[in-house]
């Protein structure tokens, strides 16, 4: 890792008041290479954290095109390629300064350093809230498990579009844990990149569990559940399918999530903070619009590019009755269906749902279906169905999990990664929807190119991934 990577200009988002990470968010540039002074109080600490919050929900990240690229790239969606865009990604024809390879990757480990810097603070530290030093420990250590677990997260993020576990090799990503601008660091192997990522969320959960600074009604941060949520994504595509099993039942022992109903399935996509099924989700609203760079830009029927359509067969697999039928639309200038209901903000105000209760219970089902209770994988399946208007199913095998997801989690960054895991191949897509070509697990275009910038420095340690032009 040379200085591309890390030295950028260090943005803590400081937050009007530090009790919420709320929508109210003002950037602060510090214009150099490293904080511009230790941080020495709590309310500091807190909007490094909240800083690292607004760096996920980036355009090139959970704003938008870390959640479009594997829905484009999949079964479930595609790109039209209307205005230009996603035109490399969808034809594997991506080089090394494509700005899909450089704009997720840069957002990424931002992130990576601003946590680094979150929990290389020292702890000694002072907090206008109060001076007595258990309080104030707490908090701090409430702080550094969200660190944590955003690094954990984004690592991971890191690992699925960048690493080579799909694309026929054994290397991950760069795994930097101290905030070093002139680091020089060569990648970790796939393996090495997977212990650190699972050492951070345990981290962060040793940090968050019982800690009486956690506030569970606020979804825009992350505590031990939403946490677990996270961890339970991670190991279902490492295939640990028994800590799938604890952490899922975890969550819902918790009673702290629950199934949106039908009833308000469609208006729950409206709800900032405040559904029964988010689990997590980052903050945006009309301060942080992401208006034209939105997912609603690009998935919307009314509004935007309506870039990214969806296949007629997800629609059709669902049947009248079901209310998921219900989110799409379509355009009456450009071809195709769009999801009408999800992100539904025309300017990009909608908070980004990092986290569904339902797709926590969709990683039980597979778990459990893998070596686990057949009568607790139906309990989750039915959950989702009776509140999508559907009678309970008898039964649940891979097959109905598998189309189960793809109804529920269509548009929200999921497909390709299932794809991947469940073995392949990856559908080439045209711009209509058909299918051109297979994408057969081992293929170097499965890993995405390391951004030239990164690569092209004197001395690099780090190496590109092979079949790109660097």
């Amino acid at each position: 890792m040379k200085k591309y990577l890390i030295a950028f200009s260090v943005i803590a988002l400081t937050a009007t008041t530090v009790t919420s990470c709320s929508e109210d968010f003002v950037e602060t540039q510090f214009n150099q290479s490293k904080p511009q002074e230790d941080i020495k109080t709590v309310e500091e600490l807190q909007s490094f954290v909240f800083g690292a919050y607004g760096t996920m929900r980036n355009a090139s990240y959970y704003g938008c095109d870390f959640v479009m690229i594997p829905e484009l790239r999949s079964d479930a969606m595609y790109s039209n390629n209307r205005s230009g865009y996603y035109t490399t990604v969808s034809n594997y024809t991506m080089l090394s300064n494509d700005a899909y390879a450089s704009g997720p990757y840069t957002a990424m480990y931002t992130v990576i350093a601003k946590a680094n810097i979150i929990l290389a603070t020292s702890n000694n530290l002072t907090w206008g809230a109060t001076v007595d030093p258990t309080e104030i420990a707490d908090k701090i250590k409430n702080l550094k498990g969200q660190a944590y677990a955003v690094r954990a997260q984004a690592l991971f993020d890191a690992l699925r579009l960048y690493g080579q576990q799909y694309s026929g090799g054994t290397t991950g990503i760069v795994v930097p844990l101290q905030y070093n601008p002139g680091a020089n660091m060569a990648r970790s192997t796939v393996a090495q990149t997977q212990a650190q990522i699972e050492a951070d969320f345990n981290s962060a959960i040793a940090n968050l569990t019982g800690n009486s600074n956690q506030v569970f009604s606020d979804k825009t941060v992350l505590n031990e559940y939403s946490v677990k949520a996270l961890m339970s994504r991670y190991y279902l595509y490492k295939g640990d399918y028994t800590k799938v099993r604890s952490l899922v039942s975890d969550v819902v022992g918790s009673g702290k999530y629950s199934v949106i109903p039908r009833d308000s399935y469609l208006t729950s996509w409206t709800l900032n903070n405040a559904a029964s099924n988010s689990v997590f989700e980052l903050a945006v609203g009309p301060i942080a619009a992401l208006s034209s760079t939105s997912i609603n830009a690009k998935i919307s029927p009314t509004n935007g590019y309506q870039n990214v359509p969806v296949k007629s067969a997800v629609v059709s697999s669902m049947s009248a009755l079901d209310i998921r039928r219900q989110i799409f639309g379509t355009s009456g200038i450009v071809a195709g269906t769009f999801i009408a209901a999800k992100y539904p903000n025309a300017n990009g105000e909608d908070n980004i749902r990092v986290a569904r209760y339902e797709e926590v219970l969709l990683n039980g089902v597979e778990a459990e279906l893998n070596g686990g209770s057949l009568v607790t994988a139906l309990s989750y399946y039915n959950a989702i169905l009776t509140n999508r208007g559907l009678a309970p199913a008898a039964t649940v095998d891979m097959t109905a999990l598998k189309l189960e997801r793809r109804k529920e989690l269509v548009g929200e960054g999921f497909r390709m990664w299932d794809l991947l895991r469940w073995g392949g191949p990856i559908p080439k897509n045209a711009t209509n929807g058909g299918v051109t070509a297979n994408i057969a697990i081992g293929d170097n275009k499965l890993a995405f190119p390391i951004p030239l910038a990164e690569t092209n420095v004197a001395g690099t340690l780090v190496k590109s991934n092979p079949g790109y032009d660097n």
